[in-house]
């Protein structure tokens, strides 16, 4: 199954440093947020990824152009012009860089690397937040559920879009918080059935907006409770609280072996 990373906004809440590249090339550590995404799917056996890229797309491209040699010791004979490069990467991926354009929005995003999925269901998850999913656990629930799309929810008690569920676990409204609403909300980490692109039309349409309300309305998509960590990088205040926690070796994302 494919993995798609929605990666191509501004960043503008972050702008200390998302200025300079895109969101989510900033560094945790010496990987990319995004690296650290990738490596989380593919530590559980997901390792085909499409990029959404957009804002210095050409940053995210330039990156995996040169993986090997970011990711590994080298040697470079300058007498015979030939580099070495040692201990490759074990990494199995498959990356597709798309540029889906500097200002469409997340649903256009979406819907302008169809053709890279084809007629199959696919994860869909954003660039900037790292958690100790189980993928696997998801994937039962979506397929449990046989709704069209399935997204992961969590208690995190913060100003983002609201989650009301059923007791089957179907999605019973989505919408921006309130002080009445539950603190169940949006983390991505998705799944969904190809059906989805008949939902997007054009590149202004907002994935959060009108694609998954639609789910709701037509009752189809499905709420995958995740109840271990996660943790978004909207501000430097987050990008910070999640670095301290990579330094200190306690990462409760590391799921991988390096």
């Amino acid at each position: 199954m494919k993995v798609v990373i929605l990666a191509g906004g501004f960043g503008t809440r972050i702008s200390e440093e998302s200025h300079l590249k895109p969101k989510p090339m900033i560094e945790i550590g010496e990987l990319p947020i995004l690296v650290h995404i990738m490596k989380i799917y593919a530590a559980q056996g997901f390792n085909e990824f499409i990029i959404c890229a957009g804002y210095k797309q050409r940053i995210i491209k330039e990156y995996f152009a040169h993986y090997f040699l970011y990711n590994n010791d080298v040697t470079f004979d300058m007498q015979s012009n030939e580099r070495i490069i040692h201990n490759t990467s074990k990494d199995d991926w498959k990356v597709t860089v798309v540029d889906t354009g500097l200002n469409t929005q997340t649903g256009g995003r979406v819907k302008r690397i169809q053709k890279y999925i084809g007629n199959e269901p696919f994860m869909l998850t954003y660039g900037d937040a790292v958690g100790d999913i189980d993928l696997n656990e998801l994937l039962n629930s979506h397929k449990k559920s046989g709704k069209l799309g399935t997204m992961t929810v969590y208690n995190f008690g913060q100003s983002k879009g609201v989650i009301d569920l059923n007791k089957d676990g179907s999605v019973n409204a989505f919408r921006e918080k309130s002080d009445f609403d539950s603190d169940l909300i949006n983390i991505g980490f998705m799944i969904m059935e190809p059906k989805i692109f008949d939902f997007i039309d054009g590149d202004d349409i907002s994935f959060e907006q009108y694609p998954l309300n639609e789910l709701v309305r037509q009752g189809q998509l499905n709420a995958y409770v995740h109840k271990g960590y996660w943790q978004c990088m909207d501000t430097l205040r987050e990008k910070q609280q999640i670095e301290k926690l990579w330094e200190s070796g306690k990462a409760p994302w590391k799921i991988w072996e390096d």
